[in-house]
């Protein structure tokens, strides 16, 4: 199963790489939140790849999959995190495909095509990048660690949206980043480049993956109250766990 899904992403990979020789098709799916062509191949390959290997399982996927809701084993993909980055072409985007067993990630596989980088988790057995073994960073406080985070859509239209949790966390790390790929945020949360990220208004194909590589690099994912966390969850925290309990205190500040 490990083996399927990890072609399955090179392939989409190689897809998004091949649209970036083309102008992007863009489309709007809310005033600012767009989506590319390339969004929907991508996640047709995905889902037609998936349904000739697992046709027992079901699929939910950003662009509109959702077949056999009630499947014991479902699979969560997202064919471009990372949509805004990929339109303007800034390289910042990956392929996400989670598989979900009873709302627990037990397979994530997050692949970079830019970079050429496969991170890859299974509950119980670890995480690797490129094959290699991988662990969240050993930074023994949140003022000595750089962190990510993301903000929603519809930032400029909601109060609550993020930016005081973000000046609130900028004024106490070494440095807050915004790359704009939730997957790969979390990727790199579970290999060290990152000691934590904090976002709200995930998505399930989002965080999935992601969420189940940095559990099997060591760190911790919580609510942003540090209650156990699901896909479905509407607020994240992914952390090594010196400073998982920093970043609670401070998300629950008024």
């Amino acid at each position: 199963m490990r083996d399927s899904v990890v072609q399955i992403a090179r392939r989409a990979g190689a897809l998004l790489l091949e649209g970036l020789e083309r102008p992007p098709e863009v489309e709007l799916k809310s005033a600012f939140e767009v989506v590319t062509a390339i969004d929907r191949a991508s996640e047709a390959l995905i889902v037609s790849a998936i349904q000739e290997a697992f046709p027992k399982h079901g699929i939910l996927g950003e662009e509109g999959s959702d077949i056999k809701p009630d499947a014991e084993y479902r699979w969560v993909i997202d064919p471009l995190d990372g949509t805004n980055n990929y339109a303007h072409g800034f390289p910042f985007f990956c392929v996400s495909i989670a598989l979900v067993h009873h709302d627990s990630p037990i397979l994530g596989v997050v692949f970079d095509p830019i970079r050429d980088e496969l991170f890859v988790a299974e509950a119980g057995k670890g995480a690797s990048c490129n094959e290699r073994p991988i662990h969240v960073s050993p930074t023994p406080h949140l003022a000595a660690a750089l962190v990510s985070t993301g903000f929603p859509y519809d930032f400029g239209t909601r109060h609550d949206n993020n930016a005081l949790q973000f000046s609130r966390i900028q004024a106490r790390t070494q440095g807050v980043r915004r790359p704009g790929s939730a997957a790969l945020d979390l990727s790199y949360v579970a290999c060290g480049r990152l000691d934590a990220h904090w976002e709200l208004r995930l998505s399930p194909w989002d965080s999935a993956a992601g969420a189940l590589l940095v559990r099997e690099a060591g760190g911790l994912v919580t609510t942003w109250t540090g209650a156990a966390w699901t896909p479905w969850s509407d607020r994240m925290i992914a952390a090594n766990p010196a400073i998982h309990a920093e970043l609670v205190a401070l998300l629950a500040e008024e």
